[in-house]
């Protein structure tokens, strides 16, 4: 992401984001473009939110991928989720971004890994909505979830096949009481040849 000298306020982030053709994430009065994503970033989060689509139907639950803001305001910031879902009705009311996500998932990148586990995360546990926050590795096969306890504290667990199998137990989703298919998030992807390490 390449940041912008301009201090902006957040309306007027808003104002000039309806009419950028380049997505840009905002935080703290300054706004940061967006660079392309890779073949494998963009297949894993289509085949999350294709995952949920069908069980979130009739629960008042919407799936947002990538050109939906996620509005975190105790951070002052806007971020574009890769994928997002929201089940308040207050959501209905606010066309461009959503302010009380259930579960926001960043699919990692190598440009962009250390600020999602970092100042992103937590910029996103400011917002008392949000239950679970998972890291989807696009280089390698693994999983990251982050889950908000009644205590407000976060545990971690993570997903990978075992060294003796192919296969991962499914990602469990508890905010949505639901599990995914660890192998169906990587249908269709292909790992680089050199794959950096985003750990």
């Amino acid at each position: 992401m390449i940041a912008n000298p301009a201090d902006l306020s957040a309306q007027d982030y808003l104002d000039q984001e309806a009419h950028s053709p380049t997505k840009h994430e905002y935080r703290q009065g300054y706004a940061y473009a967006m660079a392309g994503a890779s073949d494998a970033h963009v297949t894993i989060a289509l085949n999350l939110a294709t995952l949920l689509r069908n069980p979130l139907r009739g629960r008042g639950c919407r799936v947002y991928i990538s050109d939906m803001k996620a509005r975190i305001e105790a951070a002052d910031c806007y971020y574009y989720p890769d994928v997002m879902v929201t089940c308040d009705p207050r959501d209905l009311t606010t066309d461009t971004y959503k302010r009380f996500p259930t579960l926001i998932v960043e699919v990692l990148s190598p440009s962009t890994a250390n600020f999602d586990r970092g100042d992103k995360f937590a910029d996103y546990q400011t917002l008392d909505s949000l239950q679970e926050y998972v890291l989807i590795n696009s280089h390698r096969a693994r999983v990251e979830c982050f889950r908000r306890t009644e205590g407000g504290l976060w545990l971690f667990q993570s997903y990978a096949p075992t060294p003796d199998s192919a296969r991962a137990v499914p990602v469990d989703l508890q905010s949505l009481d639901l599990q995914v298919p660890f192998e169906a998030l990587y249908e269709d992807v292909v790992f680089a040849a050199q794959e950096p390490d985003l750990n």
